[in-house]
């Protein structure tokens, strides 16, 4: 008779080695304006995958879009400022 067990201590012994580090976590929390701006985006694509898009529709399309680059931007302005040294910035 084979005995069944479980894989717990298996699964989980190695939990705290997958956790996020703080550099990873910061590096996410930076990046959060940008997710936003995206996930926002493919709202609005997602809202005309079945119709034909109105103008309202477009509006919001090119709005998102818009907030989309600009926290791009924000966030390669904001990384750059960080790395040059001197008053480059």
């Amino acid at each position: 008779m084979n005995h069944i067990v479980t894989v717990q201590d298996a699964v989980t012994a190695f939990a705290d080695f997958m956790e996020p580090t703080n550099a990873e976590l910061n590096a996410i929390e930076c990046a959060m304006p940008v997710i936003l701006a995206d996930v926002e985006l493919l709202d609005a694509h997602i809202v005309t995958l079945d119709r034909t898009p109105t103008e309202l529709d477009e509006r919001r399309i090119r709005r998102a879009r818009r907030r989309a680059l600009a926290a791009r931007v924000a966030l390669v302005n904001r990384a750059a400022g960080t790395s040059l040294h001197g008053g480059a910035a």
